[in-house]
């Protein structure tokens, strides 16, 4: 005969206690352990659509269809402020956008009241807000690794919805003031199929509604503060619509403006300057100095201009550079006076020598240039006078001169008199040293004016 198997007593003593318990019999059936029962939502055994009853609904209807608009409350925390383009008159920003609702076909049983949490697999089976981004260029929601999207139900049929999205909206700017501006854009949300009949559109918490991370920081832009409001939009065919607005206004860094742009602009102006302490006969120093101060002036504005839009109205560094220009422009042209002058004068020299008789018909220049009956002079120092070719102080002998030739009775007859070589003499230093004080104290002031008014 087989022999049977050896079985642990104690094994057996345990089944059969384990089996009275299951059958009530047990004086521990009363514990909480063996009374609580299981949550569906934690259990394996059951699909989240047969939980949620997705198939028994119409999800393509919105919550209480026919009934009052359902209210959707929206907050938002801004990630980051990537970019603002002056020339495509835009900005980009990541940001995480919630929204609020409920609908009680969601609802669903559970004992410790816990919530559910899926991705974007389910989004795509139940009705969610149909928000969009108003003047938005592009948009986009973030998919590494996965698509960055959050639904979570509660059993009582609140739904939160969350993704991460950047988009590219337009801020229409006014740069009249720039490079000392101060930009207000705003990002506007609104819901593109259902107006206000249907679904009321609202911040959460109000302004708090709106978090910012304390680490946003641009190049360019120093963010002073962000805000939101609501407003209703109208579109004439279709209706109103609620519309949630996200301002921030931002003020632009100067000191890179004032090193690349200012700073050079100014110190071209002063080199500029330089012209009217050079000689005016030195032809190749003074030309080529305002040359050059004029081109650099041309380059530093077309610099500018290339990293702007093309705008009709004229900005705050298009003032100071073209009035920079024309600073630099004039201390040109104030040489081309000075020169034009000295070559009438000393053309109307040449043409009084060749008129006058040699000076042997003369009894003594000298003498007749120190008499005062003549010259009209007093006492001159002879060595001063005497010589009266190309003088060194600017024209005071070549004036002397022509008084001498003028009063001689024998030269007077044979030269016509004539105001314009009675008064020939024109002290072309005078308009260099005239210019050493009036072109700086122009700029000073206008610089004065201009950072009143801008700053």
């Amino acid at each position: 005969m087989p022999q049977r198997p050896l079985v642990d007593t104690h094994i057996l003593a345990q089944l059969r206690r384990d089996t009275r318990m299951e059958g009530g019999g047990g004086h521990k059936s009363g514990s909480p352990i063996y009374k609580r029962s299981p949550d569906l939502t934690k259990s394996p055994m059951t699909k989240s659509e047969q939980l949620l009853r997705i198939d028994d609904h119409d999800f393509t209807m919105r919550p209480a269809f026919g009934g009052p608009p359902i209210p959707v409350g929206v907050d938002v925390q801004v990630e980051s402020l990537d970019t603002i383009s002056e020339v495509d008159m835009d900005f980009t920003m990541t940001l995480y956008l919630r929204h609020y609702w409920k609908d009680e076909r969601l609802s669903f049983p559970s004992t410790n009241n816990q919530s559910m949490t899926f991705d974007s697999r389910l989004v795509k089976k139940i009705w969610v807000p149909d928000m969009f981004f108003v003047h938005s260029k592009r948009s986009f929601i973030h998919d590494t690794t996965t698509d960055n999207v959050m639904l979570r139900v509660y059993p009582d049929g609140n739904v939160l919805y969350s993704l991460r999205v950047t988009v590219t909206a337009m801020c229409n700017m006014d740069l009249s003031r720039f490079p000392l501006d101060t930009q207000t854009c705003s990002l506007e949300i609104e819901s593109y199929a259902y107006t206000d009949d249907d679904l009321m559109l609202y911040w959460k918490k109000g302004n708090e509604s709106l978090n910012t991370d304390d680490r946003i920081s641009l190049s360019q832009f120093l963010i002073q503060k962000f805000h939101t409001t609501t407003k209703l939009a109208f579109y004439s065919s279709t209706g109103w619509y609620n519309r949630l607005y996200i301002h921030f206004t931002l003020r632009r860094h100067i000191f890179f403006f004032l090193l690349q742009t200012y700073f050079p602009a100014t110190l071209m102006v002063m080199l500029s300057w330089v012209s009217f302490w050079i000689d005016r006969r030195a032809v190749p120093a003074r030309v080529p100095l305002g040359i050059t101060t004029v081109l650099t002036m041309s380059t530093i504005i077309t610099g500018v201009n290339a990293s702007m839009p093309r705008v009709s109205y004229i900005k705050a560094v298009d003032i100071y550079l073209w009035v920079s220009f024309v600073f630099v422009f004039l201390s040109v042209i104030e040489y081309a006076a000075v020169n034009y002058l000295s070559t009438v004068q000393e053309r109307k020299e040449r043409k009084l020598r060749e008129r006058l008789p040699c000076t042997c018909g003369i009894g003594n220049p000298d003498e007749m240039m120190i008499d005062p009956q003549i010259t009209g002079y007093g006492s001159m120092d002879v060595n001063t006078t005497g010589n009266y070719g190309m003088p060194e102080n600017g024209g005071r002998q070549e004036q002397i001169l022509a008084q001498v030739a003028l009063n001689d009775p024998q030269i007077a007859n044979r030269v016509k008199p004539s105001r314009g070589y009675v008064n020939i003499w024109i002290d072309t230093h005078a308009i260099d040293k005239y210019s050493r004080v009036v072109f700086p104290g122009a700029y000073i002031l206008f610089n004065i004016i201009y950072w009143s008014i801008y700053s």
